[in-house]
């Protein structure tokens, strides 16, 4: 069974944080630089929340609001669903699911230690559907 430290071992463990008192402004570009939907927000180094392309498109362009001027902390999620490196990609899908949202700290000892994304989880599922049947056409090839 394939496992959050899997997907992490894989697609590495950099991650990309902002400040909750950063302009909204800020993060929007990191995540425009970094290719990523989501950031987790820290205060004085630990997770407090997390802000998307999601919140920024509902909480900042739609009802007017500048994003130079808002402060990441007026828009994050929190508090944050985050998973440790333990649990299962299955796990992983459901509370995606169930929560509606696209990304997940992982967080291991108080510590986060990575982020995962439906895409992880998606392509892991495929990868292990691939695996499976070319086993399962060697079996029958004999």
């Amino acid at each position: 069974m394939v496992r959050v430290k899997h997907l992490l071992a894989r697609k590495g463990r950099e991650i990309w944080t902002v400040d909750v008192d950063e302009p909204v402004l800020g993060a929007i570009q990191i995540m425009a630089d970094r290719h990523v939907g989501a950031l987790p927000v820290l205060r004085d180094g630990q997770l407090a929340g997390i802000v998307s392309e999601r919140d920024y498109a509902r909480k900042v362009i739609l009802l007017g609001r500048s994003s130079a001027e808002t402060p990441v902390w007026q828009i994050m999620s929190s508090p944050v669903v985050s998973v440790g490196p333990e649990e299962s990609v299955r796990r992983c899908m459901e509370l995606m699911t169930e929560r509606r949202i696209r990304h997940l700290p992982v967080v291991e000892a108080g510590r986060m230690v990575g982020v995962i994304s439906i895409g992880d989880l998606v392509r892991a599922v495929i990868e292990e559907q691939e695996e499976t049947i070319a086993q399962l056409e060697k079996f029958i090839a004999g």
